[in-house]
């Protein structure tokens, strides 16, 4: 039987890929506190490359779901040890660059390696680019287990280094077409993909990372006293959080999933605006969580140089997601989020003379605004042939 999904019709995210979904749940919440606990530049140089980690796991994943069919029992088996292996990542996530290494290392490459070995059989005989090309991917992660192994071995600066030339090895490896000696390189054409489906996985993670945001909100209020300082931070976490939520699905996710279902290389709109472009949004969420408890647990005093970055550099990163992503179903960049990019460069220079719930609220209201203009203007663009005829 077949293991391959039908391409008659969109293919619906299944209940199990929801279930999946659950697990990185837990690894962004640990990537957020990790952030918080090590609010340096090595803590967020270390956070930034376990995300780019755990992102590039989830989004194999869904690949792999976009071609094969998750109600099968073996591909739905393969989910579940996939989960698993997606819970060990998560919770050595806090000392992978320490006592646990071998653990996240070891995890990684299971479910790397084991999730193609798994899709290479179930294209066999029935889909013979996808075959070919599954067979170079093998090739690349093969060679970069190699060092995520070594990684895990190692210690101190030479994990570090190992570990960066693995990661490196599997981000370049679709720019490059996965081309091997003897097996040639790939096209984005060679990649069918259906676009509604992994739109909509996308759009998904995005919740997710924003779920992960309101929890980190409303725990770390719970944890303080409900004195005026601490609930009007936690009202520009809330409204922040909203807007985050407004920017990407108002309008950027249904027409993104529109163009990419009609896209003549749904491939290339795949590799770049989804596996590549959705990175920074996912980073933003992360940083703006950070931001928020920060705000919520200290609203006033001064604010530190590292807090200040993750107040105004966690929404920086998410509009210039945003940028990218919604240019790529567009003729223009969204001047609304430039906009607001440059309303957070304005406040680089007044973080010093801001406490940090001002600084906050002043944060969350460029948010706003980029959500209010964009909306506003689209409407207004919608109204235009109309009056006119």
């Amino acid at each position: 039987m077949s293991l391959l999904r039908s391409r008659g019709a969109h293919a619906r995210v299944t209940y199990v890929e929801l279930f999946f979904d659950l697990v990185f749940v837990f690894a962004v919440t640990q990537l957020s506190h990790l952030l918080l606990e090590r609010l340096t530049f090595e803590g967020a140089a270390k956070t930034l490359f376990l995300l780019l980690a755990v992102w590039w796991v989830w989004m194999y994943t869904c690949w792999f779901t976009n071609w094969l069919d998750p109600d099968r029992p073996s591909v739905r088996a393969t989910m579940f040890a996939l989960m698993l292996a997606g819970m060990l990542i998560a919770a050595a996530i806090p000392h992978a660059f320490e006592d646990e290494g071998l653990l996240f290392a070891g995890a990684y490459v299971f479910s790397q390696l084991g999730r193609t070995f798994f899709t290479l059989g179930a294209l066999r005989g029935r889909d013979d680019r996808n075959y070919r090309n599954f067979r170079r991917i093998v090739c690349w992660l093969l060679v970069s287990a190699a060092f995520w192994i070594a990684g895990g071995l190692a210690e101190g600066s030479q994990r570090t280094v190992l570990w960066i030339v693995a990661l490196g090895i599997e981000y370049a490896g679709p720019f490059v077409g996965f081309a091997v000696p003897g097996l040639g390189r790939s096209t984005t054409a060679d990649w069918r993909v259906d676009g509604a489906h992994m739109a909509e996985r996308c759009a998904l993670f995005v919740i997710i990372a924003l779920g992960e945001s309101i929890l980190v909100t409303g725990t770390t209020a719970a944890s303080h006293p409900a004195s005026a300082a601490n609930v009007g931070a936690f009202l520009v976490a809330f409204v922040g959080t909203v807007a985050m939520w407004w920017i990407y699905f108002n309008i950027g996710a249904e027409r993104g999933s529109r163009e990419f279902a009609g896209s003549a290389d749904p491939g290339r709109v795949a590799r770049a605006v989804y596996t590549y472009f959705h990175i920074p949004i996912v980073a933003g969420i992360v940083v703006c969580a950070v931001a928020d408890e920060l705000v919520i647990a200290h609203p006033g005093g001064h604010v530190e140089p590292a807090a200040a970055l993750a107040l105004i550099g966690g929404p920086a990163l998410y509009l210039a997601g945003n940028v990218f992503f919604k240019r790529a179903s567009a003729k223009h960049y969204p001047l609304s989020h430039l906009v607001g990019l440059g309303l957070l460069a304005a406040l680089v220079p007044l973080h010093a003379l801001l406490e940090p719930l001002a600084l906050g609220a002043a944060t969350s209201a460029a948010l706003v605004v980029v959500a209010v203009w964009e909306t506003r203007s689209l409407r207004s663009q919608a109204h235009r042939p109309s009056a006119a005829h």
